[in-house]
């Protein structure tokens, strides 16, 4: 696995670099903050979504209807994954299943009315929370922390693509 610029984690300045990025990547994922920043977005108690199922929202809220193994894919999980995310959103009336209007035994899951009713309300916190973190940036450090992000994400994906061979 070799990456466009060397690095030598031998050097205690990038060693120290990559412990920052690490160590910043942790707080992202489940940092003393995420907890409450989880619940202002998605709800606490019985009423809470987890984060598989407001990504499968996301998805279905963007199409009339999709097919299960095309949401497991989009979501880039296991299929058993995808169908337990769709089923707690269905007992909650937020998805509906459906079979294929061409082929019935294929499964359609789409939003349910209160399913896009939902995750506009979401999606209104999130907007409230973008604009706070932007606000913190330049416009152009905004354009750039966009673009160090999604190259960051590149770089993970060929990373793990990169262990399958």
């Amino acid at each position: 696995m070799s990456s466009q610029n060397p690095v030598d984690l031998n050097d205690p300045d990038q060693l120290q670099l990559a412990v920052r990025i690490g160590l910043a990547w942790i707080e992202l994922r489940r940092g003393a903050a995420m907890s409450a920043l989880r619940d202002h977005l998605f709800g606490t108690g019985n009423d809470a979504l987890e984060q598989g199922q407001m990504d499968t929202l996301d998805l279905l809220a963007q199409q009339k209807s999709m097919r299960m193994s095309e949401l497991a894919d989009a979501l880039r999980v296991d299929p058993s994954t995808a169908t337990r995310a769709v089923q707690r959103l269905v007992n909650v009336g937020l998805a509906t299943r459906m079979s294929c209007d061409d082929d019935g035994r294929v499964v359609m899951v789409a939003i349910s009315p209160a399913g896009r009713d939902r995750h506009s309300d979401v999606d209104d916190r999130r907007r409230q929370l973008m604009t706070h973190l932007l606000g913190a940036f330049a416009p152009d450090e905004r354009q750039q922390l966009a673009e160090m992000l999604e190259r960051f994400i590149r770089t993970v994906d060929v990373f793990v693509t990169q262990l399958d061979t």
